[in-house]
């Protein structure tokens, strides 16, 4: 196996500190928050999705302490495809990395499609699609200028985006009623609870590329820890605070469905607090405001985390060696970057948000289900390994990950099969091109 350091000039800048990793692994997931969550009280009512959500906390929690050991292990730029490709060989480490790529890649244009659609709603002559690919431009090229100001543009976003969440659940907690919570609580029943695991996995995608900036943060071993650990609790609180929030004000239908027109809205937010204030008060104005920072965060910060996944399969020879190459100026993987943007444009380009939703999840599914498998592995057959921290309650947490995440695989194929086989199609075909014309033995 080889697991060659990179050369000097090859090597990305060390920049981050556990504050700057915090807003980063907040930053990636908090649009989660503002938008999407709320489709899946439509599939299991409130304690449908709520059961779904604990399951999903439990997952991550469990999944985020197992995937820090091998981040602080292995600091590399791949996060999961260096982890798995040392766990289990080439092959294994291959699909682990698409797996990743297709979760960073394809999440970012379906946040742009939100800014688009947000902006809407304050510049309405506005094309939604045109905004999407402005943003595109923006932050790819604050990304390639440099990570340090790419990423304290995203911890001042993501700081208001968290201040958004906690005026909402100040302003809509008072009108609480729990009695809202029984409405069709188990509308579909277990099947229901099956049905809102996507939309629940909504709210903590993509924190896992905290570890993708391992190799740019200062004293790695110990500053990721501190950055997982703090924006996972984080996202904990805040994702119990809107869910409790939102849906108490007047019960689930209310914040899923605007109108009779049987259309789910991305608005969640906006809607309870328009049934507290009304939509002419400057508390609804604002909130939609902060919804923005929202959006922009994550995807700003998925764009940082996804130039890195598709750097690293650049560098060691996975992809096209150009794509491994650090810019030489602002010592960031430009070329991966610009790639990244042009695949996720093509995406925003085809107007179906929700699908390209459902695939990203897919790919993070395959990425946790694979890390975890990776993750036993080097236990076993790397117990000298340093690892500066080990994951508690081993070896309950890293087998609780992946039993939760194996089901949710399941679950997803099952309601979403047709997008199942796109997303398989789409791991089979990079596999058969890597086999055949690079990894040939």
């Amino acid at each position: 196996m080889n697991h060659t350091i990179p050369s000097q000039e090859n090597k990305l800048k060390k920049t981050l500190g556990p504050f700057m990793l915090w807003g980063l692994g907040v930053g990636y997931v908090i649009s989660g928050n503002y938008f999407g969550w709320n489709l899946g009280l439509a599939e299991g009512g409130t304690w449908g999705a709520a059961v779904a959500i604990f399951f999903i906390i439990i997952m991550y929690v469990t999944f985020t302490f197992s995937y820090t050991e091998m981040a602080c292990a292995i600091p590399r730029a791949g996060g999961a495809f260096s982890y798995a490709e040392r766990g289990l060989g080439k092959q294994l480490g291959f699909l682990a990395g698409m797996s990743q790529n297709i979760e960073f890649i394809f999440a970012p244009p379906a946040i742009a499609s939100a800014i688009g659609a947000y902006f809407g709603i304050f510049f309405p002559e506005w094309d939604a699609l045109y905004v999407g690919i402005a943003a595109y431009l923006i932050f790819t090229g604050l990304n390639i200028v440099g990570l340090e100001l790419a990423a304290t543009f995203e911890l001042f976003i993501t700081i208001v985006a968290v201040v958004g969440l906690l005026f909402f659940a100040g302003v809509t907690l008072p009108e609480f009623q729990f009695e809202n919570l029984h409405v069709k609580g188990f509308h579909r029943g277990f099947a229901g609870i099956v049905a809102a695991i996507p939309f629940a996995i909504w709210f903590f995608l993509a924190i896992e590329g905290v570890a993708n900036v391992a190799e740019e943060t200062i004293n790695p071993q110990k500053n990721i820890l501190k950055g997982f650990g703090f924006a996972l609790l984080t996202l904990v609180i805040l994702c119990i605070l809107t869910f409790a929030a939102a849906v108490g004000v007047a019960g689930w239908e209310a914040i899923v469905y605007p109108d009779d027109s049987g259309t789910a809205s991305d608005s969640p937010l906006p809607l309870a607090m328009a049934l507290v204030v009304g939509e002419n008060h400057w508390y609804y104005q604002m909130l939609s405001f902060i919804a923005l920072f929202g959006l922009v965060a994550s995807f700003n910060g998925i764009i940082l985390a996804a130039g890195r996944t598709t750097f690293e399969f650049g560098r060691v020879g996975y992809a096209p060696k150009a794509i491994g190459r650090v810019n030489k100026k602002f010592k960031t993987p430009g070329n991966a970057l610009l790639v990244n943007m042009c695949i996720g444009i093509i995406a925003l380009l085809t107007g179906k948000t929700g699908e390209i939703i459902t695939i990203a999840v897919f790919g993070a599914l395959g990425l946790y289900i694979l890390s975890m498998i990776s993750f036993l592995y080097l236990r076993k057959n790397e117990p000298d390994l340093e690892r500066p921290f080990k994951v508690p309650v081993y070896p309950l947490f890293p087998v609780l990950a992946l039993i939760i995440a194996s089901i949710s695989m399941v679950a997803m194929v099952i309601y979403n099969f047709t997008l199942a086989l796109i997303f398989f199609a789409m791991l089979l075909g990079a596999f058969l091109f890597f086999r055949i014309f690079i990894h040939k033995s």
